[in-house]
């Protein structure tokens, strides 16, 4: 199965590393001309001077930066993949630990973005009667997390019933709405701390609980995703898909 994206244009989050540049890099090499945005701008210029493509840096929790940008682009994306969010740099801490600013920070950068950019873009797609909206989840939106932090499982669960309504509402006029819900990569820095603070013996339990026996790799959730958003993935939304090695 060839997957060509030739003539699409496609807007990827989270792009300044880990996740987010993998999928970017690897919808490049299938074709598609694609944008990058993140928070990170020193991040972003490297991915993008690295892969030749088109970049803005912006917090995408702001819901007028956002639509900003969507009006701004020469062409209105095919295809969006949410991939910005994470912890924002938080570990996990007692409930009682947890001020506002902390707790809605981490919504604002998962859920909330992923709402602004398909309320800016479904209206182009409507019109052209196709489009593909992908949000990258975690295992956090379907159980607890293993990181502890409170917020981050509330927002990934928040996360993925935005995907499962979205679906819902625009699927009539050919849009699908997808979620993507990776396993422990090791991507970037909040991941390479999370999996040291482990220990030996932690690492060892993590890996055994998977069913492949080995951790994944950010280009894997790449492929999934680019699969999602594929013409062959025309009769699939709604959906969250496990790419975690068996774990769930």
């Amino acid at each position: 199965m060839q997957l060509d994206f030739h003539a699409k244009t496609v807007l990827v989050t989270g792009a300044a590393r880990g996740i987010g540049r993998a999928i970017a890099a690897t919808f490049a090499a299938s074709g598609a001309t694609v944008i990058v945005t993140d928070i990170d701008a020193q991040g972003l210029a490297q991915t993008a001077g690295e892969l030749n493509l088109a970049a803005h840096a912006l917090d995408l929790s702001d819901r007028s930066a956002v639509h900003g940008l969507v009006a701004s682009l020469d062409s209105s994306p095919d295809v969006v993949v949410h991939a910005a969010g994470g912890t924002r740099g938080q570990a996990g801490r007692p409930i009682e630990d947890i001020d506002e600013a902390d707790w809605h920070s981490i919504f604002a950068a998962n859920a909330d973005a992923f709402f602004w950019l398909a309320q800016a873009c479904a209206p182009a797609m409507k019109l052209r009667g196709a489009g593909r909206l992908i949000a990258i989840a975690s295992g956090a939106g379907l159980r607890p997390s293993l990181t502890g932090i409170q917020a981050y499982a509330g927002a990934k669960h928040a996360l993925v019933g935005i995907v499962r309504q979205l679906s819902w509402e625009l699927g009539p006029a050919g849009i699908t709405v997808n979620s993507v819900a990776p396993g422990f990569v090791r991507s970037n820095p909040t991941t390479e701390r999370q999996w040291q603070a482990m220990g030996t013996n932690g690492q060892q339990r993590l890996i055994e609980s998977i069913h492949t026996q080995r951790l994944g790799s950010a280009d894997d959730i790449a492929a999934a995703t680019l699969f999602l958003a594929s013409d062959q993935a025309g009769w699939i939304s709604g959906q969250v898909l496990s790419v975690d090695g068996g774990r769930s």
